[in-house]
């Protein structure tokens, strides 16, 4: 890679952005040149990254020129404006946004699940849902072990999930409501402080909140499993950081033991059981929050279904479920050959 990549970063002064800068170098990802990129109110300041000060520009066609990656997490809409600059520049781009998940020609990929889906001829990678992610991290392995008929699955999904201003508004509120004051919802749709709510996006005709439609059209691609009937409940709970998920996995069969499950997961790459019945000590946000693995537990048969499984699944939104898992399709895509 000679003296390293020149990357881009548009959406770098939010919280996925700052994930990126760090993981760059607790990673060793090969930065030679970076370009922040952000809109034009933070544009002008700089970022610490990589040792040193990096200018924060607007993007333009300018900013992306001579770039070997670029990765946007600045919302769909400036994705589909701007993607195609990187691209016609040269660019490889892996997008964090919802703007190019379900597009047939896109590869939407998560690497330990599905890298085969990457071609050399892919330039534009994107990144999944971040509920999708954490949930097929726990949901793959188990597909080795028989045809899994249905999944479901309830979220428990983080401030995070709604970027920093989400996060500052759960802790105001929060500091509020220890004062005794009234809940005063700034970003969020309801009070957050000691409460929950259906996650925050427009419900569908079908009953169906965005989140929840993402997360059954995401795992059905990324499995290439078309008829694979998934069952979601998205919902906000007062955690600053970290989705976790209560999931139900039905196969068409009698379901796989326990310890055969517990040892598929295991061995799978980007996993760690924690399944301590004795301790009562099971997978759990704050243990997630700044981890890189997804957190696995509370496996047990389904008491109402023998040929169902049970588990608790925790990984860090902002980490596997959002830059983490950029990176690591970065790394992959321009990994040396033969490694």
């Amino acid at each position: 890679m000679g003296d390293g990549l020149n990357v881009g970063i548009l959406g770098v002064t939010g919280a996925v952005g700052a994930e990126f800068l760090a993981l760059f170098e607790r990673r060793a990802f090969p930065v030679g040149r970076l370009v922040p990129m952000a809109s034009a109110r933070s544009a002008g300041r700089t970022v610490s990254a990589l040792g040193r000060e990096w200018p924060v520009v607007e993007p333009s066609e300018e900013s992306f020129a001579g770039l070997d990656v670029a990765f946007f997490s600045a919302g769909a809409g400036r994705s589909r404006e701007w993607a195609p600059v990187a691209l016609a520049a040269g660019a490889r781009v892996v997008d964090n946004s919802s703007a190019f998940r379900m597009d047939p020609e896109v590869p939407l990929v998560v690497p330990e699940v599905n890298w085969d889906a990457v071609q050399p001829e892919h330039r534009l990678i994107a990144n999944p849902n971040c509920s999708a992610i954490i949930l097929l991290m726990a949901l793959a392995p188990l597909t080795r072990l028989g045809h899994v008929e249905r999944v479901i699955v309830s979220t428990y999904q983080s401030a995070s999930g709604g970027g920093a201003a989400m996060m500052e508004d759960l802790l105001r509120q929060t500091r509020d409501a220890l004062d005794g004051l009234p809940p005063r919802p700034e970003v969020t749709p309801h009070a957050y402080a000691f409460n929950l709510f259906s996650h925050n996006t427009p419900v569908g005709p079908d009953g169906l909140n965005e989140e929840e439609s993402k997360v059954v059209a995401e795992c059905r691609k990324i499995l290439g499993r078309p008829d694979l009937r998934v069952n979601p409940t998205c919902v906000r709970v007062p955690v600053l950081r970290a989705h976790s998920e209560s999931v139900t996995v039905e196969f068409d069969g009698p379901a796989p033991s326990v310890e055969d499950a517990r040892a598929a997961l295991e061995a799978f790459p980007g996993v760690r059981v924690v399944d301590d019945r004795e301790g009562n000590h099971f997978p759990m946000p704050l243990e997630a929050s700044g981890g890189d693995d997804v957190l696995v537990g509370r496996l047990r048969p389904d008491p109402s279904n023998p040929w169902a499984l049970c588990l608790f699944v925790s990984g860090d939104q902002l980490l596997k479920g959002a830059a983490l898992n950029a990176v690591q399709i970065a790394e992959r895509l321009f990994a040396p050959v033969g490694v």
